[in-house]
């Protein structure tokens, strides 16, 4: 495994990634001072708040659902907003976009992942989870391609495999683990993250 620091943790995922977004999120151990980004797929009607207090249940770490230009903050979850593509640009804020819907989803998981790669390369951890589309493949194997750290939610452990198991087809992936596992390796790798000092 890698010892670069980890500077930023993306998370993806859809069918069935609700349930192990909070098992990861409960399981932490420590509140992480760096960002921890998600984007999973949502209805086009969901309100903002619903999920976003869904999750925030299983977690003390205070989640946001960024606006346009918000500036990018250590020891805080973002989720990506219904109905909008999210992405970190260079000055390290969050940008929205209404652009097309990419394998039939907005928020699209390739977005984020593409952008946190380009952003953050070496100091990214990038996780995929359980999800019935390939969206999110092509963008785990950019995170891995820029020096990223890699993990995808077993396909034997998924509620739906084909996400995890298109990443596993197209790149190696650093580590391939049982849901319950995830939250113990950023758990055993908390020393990774205390480097981190970006403010704002």
């Amino acid at each position: 495994m890698s010892n670069n620091p980890i500077e930023a943790i993306v998370i993806g995922g859809s069918a069935g990634s609700i349930k192990v977004v909070k098992e990861i999120l409960s399981g932490l151990s420590f509140i992480p001072p760096i960002p921890i980004l998600i984007v999973l797929h949502r209805l086009q009607t969901d309100t903002n708040s619903g999920l976003r207090d869904v999750l925030q249940y299983a977690t003390p770490i205070p989640i946001v659902e960024p606006s346009h230009g918000e500036k990018i903050k250590g020891g805080t979850i973002y989720l990506a907003p219904t109905n909008r593509h999210l992405v970190v640009n260079d000055q390290h804020e969050f940008e929205l976009s209404s652009s097309p819907l990419i394998h039939y989803s907005r928020p699209s998981i390739d977005v984020l992942f593409l952008s946190v790669a380009d952003i953050y390369k070496k100091n990214a951890l990038g996780i995929l989870l359980t999800g019935a589309n390939k969206d999110g493949a092509y963008g785990i194997k950019t995170v891995k391609d820029n020096g990223g750290l890699t993990i995808v939610q077993d396909p034997k452990d998924c509620f739906i495999a084909v996400m995890t198991q298109s990443a596993l087809n197209i790149s190696p992936i650093d580590h391939v683990l049982y849901s319950h596992e995830i939250s113990d390796f950023i758990n055993k790798n908390e020393h990774l993250m205390n480097s981190y000092a970006r403010t704002t």
